[in-house]
């Protein structure tokens, strides 16, 4: 890890499931973390945290010193690190494997290990696949969209969150096995897949019959923003744009600000605070402020994902439709430990141009949708004229 970075991530759900919400939407929709600019670039912060005691009951000041007493004592460093998290209350504070963590960081560079499938709740509650991924594991056992997943190694999986399906389904290396259980109408069957090392395709562009175009950005990794700039300058003049940004549970912070620059010209992003020090991140000049914009958001939409729709929606730059998001507004440092696993504890929060606080809240459209979100998307875009 080079030099310290902040990061937005949704909250984890145990131990056994550890990165199932951090890498969601990396098999579903993309990366899952809000990462900040580093101090040393001038835009970014320190850590600060007040951590509880942990195994010894000694007051400490950050999971570090926890895991560097529990090594002397020759214990575990990673679980007194874990008890000193639990005990800060931090709701969004967590301890990762080195693997773990490495990981993570190889999913922000655009690449996952996994098996190439995405998801979402059925109607029904079951897990339905929605999309399956040219040349993936799952592609080449014949999976195929609306087939439902029905179980993991074993383990049934009706009822749980689709963020913790999807992160059974990943795994730490390439190669290693994960057997399916599936339903595809009346027929049930079972398949083992191989994870494959795939790429997140964070950013796609599809034209709309109406003349207007659907750009989905699944996830901020690193170059995404550029991708959303060049996508935006490849339409056609005055052609209308959906922005969907549903299942975006965030990524680099930098990446949504760099995309924000396609729609804006300058300004507020958005503004943070660590440690009661406030600082302002802006959009670069020169982005498309006449094209029609239409956001697409549901519970999905986190993190970094949401400081962008908040930056669009507070600047008149676009009409946001869909359902209320996630509302996750919090930004974490990680820290190296003894033994190099890692923790991660909140340091500050974020808000958007106007002011609103996200965290907890979320972001309420303008127009709300959820059945048949995308068709209302199109219909509001219609209907909107030159923002200019």
């Amino acid at each position: 890890m080079s030099g310290p970075e902040l990061f937005s991530r949704p909250r984890r759900i145990g131990r056994g499931a550890t990165l199932t919400l951090v890498f969601a939407s990396i098999l579903a929709t993309g990366a899952a973390t809000g990462s900040w600019p580093d101090e040393a670039d001038g835009t970014g912060a320190d850590t600060g945290s007040s951590v509880a005691a942990a195994a010894h009951d000694k007051p400490l000041a950050d999971p570090t010193e926890a895991a560097a007493e529990a090594m002397e004592d020759g214990k575990s460093p990673t679980q007194a690190a874990e008890e000193a998290v639990s005990r800060s209350g931090d709701r969004w504070g967590a301890v990762y494997s080195q693997g773990e963590y490495e990981e993570f960081e190889q999913s922000l560079d655009g690449e996952y290990t996994g098996v190439g499938l995405w998801a979402r709740r059925a109607a029904d509650g079951d897990v339905q696949v929605t999309r399956v991924r040219s040349g993936s594991p799952a592609q080449l056992a014949g999976i195929r969209e609306g087939d439902r997943i029905a179980a993991v190694d074993g383990s049934p999986v009706t009822g749980r969150p689709v963020t913790e399906v999807l992160g059974l389904l990943r795994g730490e290396h390439a190669g290693t096995p994960v057997r399916v259980g599936l339903q595809r109408g009346t027929r049930a069957w079972s398949e083992t897949l191989r994870r494959a090392n795939l790429s997140t395709d964070s950013v796609t562009a599809t034209r709309l019959g109406s003349g207007a175009a659907l750009l989905k950005v699944s996830a901020f990794t690193k170059g995404s923003g550029a991708q959303v700039r060049k996508a935006v300058r490849a339409l056609p003049a005055g052609a209308g744009l959906v922005l969907d940004l549903r299942g975006n549970s965030g990524g680099l912070v930098t990446e949504a600000v760099s995309a924000a620059s396609a729609f804006l010209d300058g300004g507020l992003v958005a503004t943070y605070d660590v440690r009661g020090a406030q600082r302002a991140l802006h959009a670069e000049r020169g982005g498309d402020t006449t094209r029609p914009v239409v956001v697409l958001v549901d519970g999905g939409t986190m993190s970094a994902a949401e400081l962008l729709t908040g930056a669009l929606q507070d600047r008149g730059r676009a009409v946001v439709v869909g359902t209320r998001t996630f509302g996750k507004g919090s930004v974490q440092m990680p820290s190296r430990l003894p033994g190099g696993s890692v923790a991660e504890l909140t340091v500050g929060h974020y808000r958007t141009p106007s002011g609103r606080s996200v965290d907890g809240r979320g972001i309420t459209p303008d127009l709300e949708a959820a059945d048949g979100a995308q068709e209302r998307a199109e219909t509001v875009l219609s209907g909107l004229g030159d923002p200019s």
